[in-house]
Protein backbone atom coordinates (compact mmCIF):
# COMPACT_ATOMS: atom_id res chain seq x y z
CA UNK A 1 0.00 0.00 0.00
CA UNK A 2 1.52 3.10 -0.68
CA UNK A 3 1.32 6.24 1.31
CA UNK A 4 1.57 10.02 0.33
CA UNK A 5 3.95 11.80 2.47
CA UNK A 6 3.13 15.35 2.66
CA UNK A 7 6.45 16.86 2.27
CA UNK A 8 6.39 20.36 1.47
CA UNK A 9 3.61 20.91 3.92
CA UNK A 10 5.73 19.58 6.53
CA UNK A 11 8.66 22.14 5.99
CA UNK A 12 6.63 24.99 5.49
CA UNK A 13 5.20 24.48 9.11
CA UNK A 14 8.56 23.42 10.69
CA UNK A 15 9.63 26.30 9.17
CA UNK A 16 6.38 29.11 10.01
CA UNK A 17 6.91 27.85 13.82
CA UNK A 18 10.77 28.56 13.66
CA UNK A 19 10.04 32.09 12.32
CA UNK A 20 7.20 32.91 14.83
CA UNK A 21 10.09 32.07 17.64
CA UNK A 22 12.30 34.28 15.90
CA UNK A 23 10.04 37.00 15.78
CA UNK A 24 9.68 36.49 19.21
CA UNK A 25 13.15 36.66 20.01
CA UNK A 26 13.38 40.33 17.74
CA UNK A 27 10.61 41.39 20.19
CA UNK A 28 11.83 40.74 23.13
CA UNK A 29 14.94 42.44 22.18
CA UNK A 30 13.73 45.49 21.04
CA UNK A 31 14.23 44.91 17.34
CA UNK A 32 12.43 45.42 14.02
CA UNK A 33 13.89 43.50 11.75
CA UNK A 34 12.98 43.82 7.62
CA UNK A 35 13.69 41.39 4.90
CA UNK A 36 14.92 42.61 1.43
CA UNK A 37 14.19 40.31 -1.35
CA UNK A 38 15.27 40.99 -4.80
CA UNK A 39 16.93 39.66 -8.16
CA UNK A 40 20.74 39.86 -8.50
CA UNK A 41 22.51 43.02 -9.29
CA UNK A 42 19.00 45.24 -8.37
CA UNK A 43 20.84 47.13 -6.01
CA UNK A 44 20.27 44.93 -2.64
CA UNK A 45 23.47 46.22 -0.46
CA UNK A 46 23.72 49.51 -2.25
CA UNK A 47 20.77 50.54 -0.92
CA UNK A 48 21.41 48.86 2.05
CA UNK A 49 24.67 50.56 2.57
CA UNK A 50 22.39 53.69 1.38
CA UNK A 51 19.97 53.40 4.53
CA UNK A 52 22.55 52.80 6.71
CA UNK A 53 24.48 55.85 5.79
CA UNK A 54 20.86 57.71 5.98
CA UNK A 55 19.55 56.21 9.49
CA UNK A 56 23.41 56.01 11.43
CA UNK A 57 22.20 58.94 13.33
CA UNK A 58 18.91 57.90 14.63
CA UNK A 59 19.39 54.49 14.73
CA UNK A 60 21.07 51.43 15.93
CA UNK A 61 21.46 48.82 12.92
CA UNK A 62 22.36 45.68 12.09
CA UNK A 63 22.50 43.32 9.04
CA UNK A 64 22.42 39.80 8.35
CA UNK A 65 23.81 39.11 4.95
CA UNK A 66 22.44 35.99 2.94
CA UNK A 67 24.54 34.62 0.05
CA UNK A 68 24.90 31.10 -1.76
CA UNK A 69 28.61 31.27 -1.89
CA UNK A 70 31.18 31.15 0.83
CA UNK A 71 32.34 34.94 0.61
CA UNK A 72 32.23 37.07 2.92
CA UNK A 73 31.83 40.71 0.13
CA UNK A 74 28.49 41.93 1.22
CA UNK A 75 28.92 41.65 4.95
CA UNK A 76 32.76 43.37 4.45
CA UNK A 77 31.22 46.29 3.01
CA UNK A 78 28.37 46.67 5.83
CA UNK A 79 30.83 45.97 8.65
CA UNK A 80 33.53 48.66 6.83
CA UNK A 81 30.25 51.47 7.11
CA UNK A 82 30.40 51.02 10.43
CA UNK A 83 27.22 48.10 11.32
CA UNK A 84 27.77 44.63 12.84
CA UNK A 85 26.81 41.99 9.88
CA UNK A 86 26.80 38.21 9.98
CA UNK A 87 26.93 36.25 6.68
CA UNK A 88 24.86 33.63 6.29
CA UNK A 89 26.65 30.69 3.09
CA UNK A 90 23.11 28.86 2.15
CA UNK A 91 25.09 26.06 0.49
CA UNK A 92 23.58 26.93 -2.56
CA UNK A 93 20.13 27.64 -1.63
CA UNK A 94 18.32 29.93 -3.59
CA UNK A 95 16.89 31.07 0.11
CA UNK A 96 16.93 31.87 3.47
CA UNK A 97 14.41 30.25 6.10
CA UNK A 98 13.46 30.84 9.42
CA UNK A 99 16.20 28.29 10.36
CA UNK A 100 19.46 30.20 8.77
CA UNK A 101 18.06 33.69 10.30
CA UNK A 102 17.71 31.95 13.94
CA UNK A 103 21.63 30.41 13.58
CA UNK A 104 22.18 34.59 12.84
CA UNK A 105 20.30 36.33 15.39
CA UNK A 106 22.42 34.09 17.96
CA UNK A 107 25.13 35.79 17.00
CA UNK A 108 24.00 39.27 16.47
CA UNK A 109 24.47 41.41 19.51
CA UNK A 110 20.13 42.33 19.65
CA UNK A 111 20.68 43.91 22.73
CA UNK A 112 23.00 46.75 21.11
CA UNK A 113 20.29 46.90 17.59
CA UNK A 114 17.53 48.21 16.85
CA UNK A 115 16.70 47.71 13.21
CA UNK A 116 18.01 44.59 11.88
CA UNK A 117 17.92 44.34 7.89
CA UNK A 118 18.27 41.10 6.51
CA UNK A 119 19.51 40.60 3.00
CA UNK A 120 17.75 37.94 1.34
CA UNK A 121 19.38 35.34 -1.50
CA UNK A 122 19.32 37.59 -5.42
CA UNK A 123 16.15 35.33 -6.49
CA UNK A 124 12.60 36.27 -7.45
CA UNK A 125 10.74 32.91 -6.56
CA UNK A 126 11.97 31.09 -3.56
CA UNK A 127 12.98 33.84 -0.91
CA UNK A 128 8.60 34.59 -1.32
CA UNK A 129 7.94 30.90 0.32
CA UNK A 130 9.98 31.03 3.57
CA UNK A 131 9.05 33.57 6.30
CA UNK A 132 11.77 34.57 8.21
CA UNK A 133 10.17 35.81 11.52
CA UNK A 134 11.23 40.01 10.40
CA UNK A 135 8.05 42.18 11.29
CA UNK A 136 7.87 43.30 7.17
CA UNK A 137 8.89 42.68 3.70
CA UNK A 138 10.32 44.58 1.44
CA UNK A 139 11.41 44.19 -2.64
CA UNK A 140 14.18 46.14 -4.69
CA UNK A 141 13.26 46.00 -8.47
CA UNK A 142 15.76 48.08 -11.01
CA UNK A 143 14.65 49.51 -13.94
CA UNK A 144 17.44 47.19 -16.04
CA UNK A 145 15.25 44.21 -15.32
CA UNK A 146 12.40 45.36 -17.06
CA UNK A 147 9.13 46.61 -16.67
CA UNK A 148 7.40 43.12 -16.99
CA UNK A 149 9.02 41.41 -13.67
CA UNK A 150 5.52 41.64 -11.76
CA UNK A 151 3.85 39.85 -14.20
CA UNK A 152 6.20 37.07 -14.75
CA UNK A 153 7.32 36.39 -11.03
CA UNK A 154 3.67 37.68 -9.03
CA UNK A 155 3.93 35.75 -5.80
CA UNK A 156 7.10 37.70 -4.78
CA UNK A 157 5.31 41.02 -5.17
CA UNK A 158 2.19 40.11 -2.92
CA UNK A 159 2.03 40.72 0.80
CA UNK A 160 5.70 42.66 0.60
CA UNK A 161 5.14 46.24 2.56
CA UNK A 162 7.25 48.31 0.58
CA UNK A 163 8.54 48.42 -3.12
CA UNK A 164 11.47 49.79 -4.80
CA UNK A 165 12.44 50.60 -7.72
CA UNK A 166 16.23 51.29 -8.26
CA UNK A 167 18.54 52.80 -10.55
CA UNK A 168 16.01 55.75 -11.42
CA UNK A 169 19.16 57.41 -13.25
CA UNK A 170 18.95 54.77 -15.78
CA UNK A 171 15.12 55.54 -17.00
CA UNK A 172 16.26 57.78 -19.67
CA UNK A 173 18.10 55.33 -21.55
CA UNK A 174 16.17 52.05 -20.86
CA UNK A 175 12.75 51.18 -22.64
CA UNK A 176 11.36 50.85 -18.97
CA UNK A 177 7.13 51.43 -19.37
CA UNK A 178 6.27 53.09 -15.74
CA UNK A 179 2.78 53.01 -16.22
CA UNK A 180 2.95 49.31 -17.28
CA UNK A 181 5.07 48.15 -14.06
CA UNK A 182 2.96 50.32 -11.35
CA UNK A 183 0.20 48.23 -13.21
CA UNK A 184 1.09 45.10 -12.54
CA UNK A 185 1.87 45.87 -8.97
CA UNK A 186 -1.38 47.38 -8.10
CA UNK A 187 -2.86 44.19 -9.49
CA UNK A 188 -1.19 41.98 -7.08
CA UNK A 189 -0.45 44.86 -3.89
CA UNK A 190 -2.44 47.89 -4.52
CA UNK A 191 -1.74 49.02 -0.98
CA UNK A 192 2.64 48.50 -1.13
CA UNK A 193 4.47 51.34 -0.56
CA UNK A 194 6.46 52.46 -3.82
CA UNK A 195 9.58 54.32 -3.81
CA UNK A 196 11.62 54.73 -7.19
CA UNK A 197 15.03 55.57 -6.09
CA UNK A 198 18.33 55.94 -7.58
CA UNK A 199 21.00 54.77 -5.51
CA UNK A 200 23.64 56.08 -7.35
CA UNK A 201 22.36 59.90 -7.09
CA UNK A 202 20.25 59.76 -4.39
CA UNK A 203 16.91 60.52 -5.74
CA UNK A 204 14.18 59.77 -3.91
CA UNK A 205 16.51 57.90 -0.95
CA UNK A 206 15.08 60.67 1.49
CA UNK A 207 11.59 59.50 1.08
CA UNK A 208 12.11 55.70 1.28
CA UNK A 209 14.17 56.44 4.44
CA UNK A 210 11.24 58.55 6.10
CA UNK A 211 9.04 55.62 5.54
CA UNK A 212 11.33 53.35 7.05
CA UNK A 213 11.94 55.34 10.12
CA UNK A 214 7.88 55.51 10.63
CA UNK A 215 7.41 51.79 10.00
CA UNK A 216 9.80 51.10 12.65
CA UNK A 217 8.70 53.72 14.96
CA UNK A 218 5.31 51.34 14.73
CA UNK A 219 6.64 48.65 15.26
CA UNK A 220 9.07 49.36 18.27
CA UNK A 221 6.08 50.69 20.02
Amino acid sequence: MSKIVPVVQEIMSANDSLAAQNRAKLDAAQVVGMNIMASPGAGKTSTILRTIEALTADYKLGVVEGDTANVTIDADKVIAAGMPAVQINTGGNCHLDAVMLSGALAQMPLAEIELLIVENVGNLICPASFALGTHFNVVIASVPEGDDKPYKYPNIYRGIDALILNKMDLLPYIDFDMAYFRRGIEILNPDVAFFPISCKTGEGVAEWVAWLKERAAIYRQ
